[in-house]
Parts: structure tokens; sequence; C-alpha cells
């Protein structure tokens, strides 16, 4: 017997006349979107962190994702700045933190703190594990996202890390990224900007799906240089994987380093990857090493090396 009754109609009246005095979507035709007045995008943190903005920071254990990730929370809270990157505006920034212990993190922030001389005030709020009565929230889970939301009226929400603030789901498997996705979506449209820190497989790659690139702005991968030493410390280069809305000079990879100073706290400093390795070449000549030699030791190509030393040569800074 033929229940054709209780089928719901697809054809195209049904649906102009059940949506006609409220549309499921919004579509604008493309004479009226080319004239609205839409404000170009501002920035948190100039040039990679822009509002409405998401991005994600990853690396190896151990490299300093958390101390890059506290850096952008501090400069973007209090208008300074990080690496050269500047933030035009004191705007509410949300450190979600699932790892840390207290007393390392407020350790953390006070070397910040007295490395700037800049107070973040109630501009800077902290979530940690230890001051918890219970799980800190799984963003990957609706109803924790739905009690979250209560404090996320903020400027930039900052997740670290995804291992563990998303814990429901496989994190190889694409559709358990979806509802994490969903809620950093969600957030955007509110005019927030949200920062991921991620752990790197052993591959060196983030660590599961790569799904989660799909909407992002900005993505940065920070590693050990190919010469670094323990003894080094927090050591690594910057790049940028996925620059979207800016290029060239901007998105050009970063050697930094943090130097500890008992007396004066902790500075850090950075210079462009291809300028260290000029620095490194001439060091290395002056030494005696031969290009085999000087590739070998920076573990670069050989022909990397004799391009520099080609460019160095022409700009007199190399016999």
């Amino acid at each position: 017997m033929s229940n054709k009754a209780s089928q719901p109609r697809f054809d195209g009246n049904w649906i102009k006349a059940e949506f006609d005095n409220n549309p499921p979507f919004k579509v604008t035709p493309i004479s009226q979107f080319l004239n609205k007045k839409i404000p170009p995008r501002e920035h948190l943190l100039k040039p990679w962190l822009p509002k409405q903005g998401l991005a994600m920071v990853y690396a190896p254990r151990g490299v300093g994702k958390t101390h890059f990730a506290l850096e952008v929370a501090v400069a973007v809270a209090t208008g300074g700045e990080f690496l050269g990157w500047k933030a035009p505006f004191s705007l509410r920034v949300l450190y979600i933190d699932g790892e840390m212990p207290s007393a390392d993190l407020q350790g953390r922030l006070k070397d910040i703190q007295k490395r700037t001389g800049l107070i973040p005030g109630d501009n800077l709020l902290i979530m940690t594990p230890d001051e918890q009565t219970g799980a800190m929230p799984d963003l990957s889970d609706p109803k924790s996202q739905a009690l979250l939301q209560y404090y996320t009226d903020v400027d930039l929400v900052i997740v670290d890390n995804i291992s563990t603030l998303c814990r429901t789901g496989n994190e190889n498997e694409a559709e358990s990224w979806l509802t994490t996705q969903a809620w950093a979506l969600r957030l955007r449209a509110e005019g927030k900007s949200v920062l991921f820190v991620h752990h790197a497989g052993k591959g060196g790659n983030q660590r599961g799906t790569s799904k989660r690139e799909d909407t992002l702005d900005t993505v940065i991968a920070l590693k050990h240089p190919s010469d670094y030493k323990a003894k080094d410390g927090a050591r690594f280069e910057v790049h940028f994987e996925k620059a979207r809305g800016f290029s060239g000079e901007d998105a050009e990879p970063l050697e930094v380093s943090l130097n500890i100073d008992e007396e004066n706290g902790y500075q850090w400093n950075w210079e462009k990857i291809e300028d260290s390795i000029g620095k490194k070449i001439l060091k290395l000549k002056d030494e005696g090493l031969n290009q085999s030699e000087i590739a070998d030791e920076l573990g670069v190509n050989k022909s990397t090396v004799s391009r520099k030393m080609q460019y160095l040569k022409a700009k007199g800074n190399l016999e």
C-alpha cells in the first residue's frame, strides 16, 4: 500500500510557498553585494591575526608553543607587540589552558609582565585546570560549548591545546573536528577570533586530520633549526604554512630565540631565516669550513650554501 500522503513534498512551488516570508538562508544579488559598505578587516595582531580570524600554531613538544601563545595573548590584551607583530588596540582575551599547572602558568605570565612592563589587567582572562572543581570544557562537545558561551564575551579566544580541550571523537577523523569547527565559526560570526594551539605529529606536520586547516586564515608551524642543541632552550623557527590576506615580506619565516637574563628577565631576539643563515655561513667560513662542510653543519643543501654565498659576495659581505 502506498504511503504517499505522509511523504514530504519537495517541488519548487511548495518550497517557495513555505519560505517566502522566512527564507532559510540569506542570498544577496551581486548588484547589492558589490554596493554593500563592508569595512575592511582590522587586525588583532598585524599581519597574521585578523579580527574574526581563525588561526592555528603547532609544534612538537617542548619547542615553545605555549611561550608563543601567551606572548600573543598579552600583546593583544595590552595593545603591545611580539616578534615585531603589533596589536593596534587593547582587546579582551580568554586564554584556555588545558594542561599547565597554575604555578608554571603564573610564572610565565609574570616573566612576560616583567619584560614588557605592561599589565593586561582584566583584559586577559585565564582558565586553567587547577582552578576548576570539575573537568575543563570539551570543545568538541556541544553541551560544553554552550556552557563556555558565558565566558566568551571577548575579542580573542586562545585554545591551548586541541589535544586536551577537544576530547570527544578521534583526532585523526575529519568528522570529529566538525563540531569544534562549527563552534569556531559561530565565534567568528559573532566578531571574535580564535587561535588554536596544537601538537605536531611524528612526521612534523600538525597531528591528526588536515581538515582543521580548511577554515583557518593562518597556520603557523614552529620547529627547531637544523643546528639546534638542547642547551639553546627556546629557540625555534616560525613558518607561515597558510597565510590568507598577507604575503611577501610579512610571510617570510623567522628564527627566534629566548635569551634569559637573571637580572633583566628575558628577551626575545628574532631575524629572518635568510639573514640568520647568512650570518652562520660567514661564521663557519671564517672558521675554515668549505661549502660542503658548511652545508653539513647547517643541515641544508650544498646548493643553498652556494646560492647564499653568491648573494653575500654581491653584497660585499664575503670575498
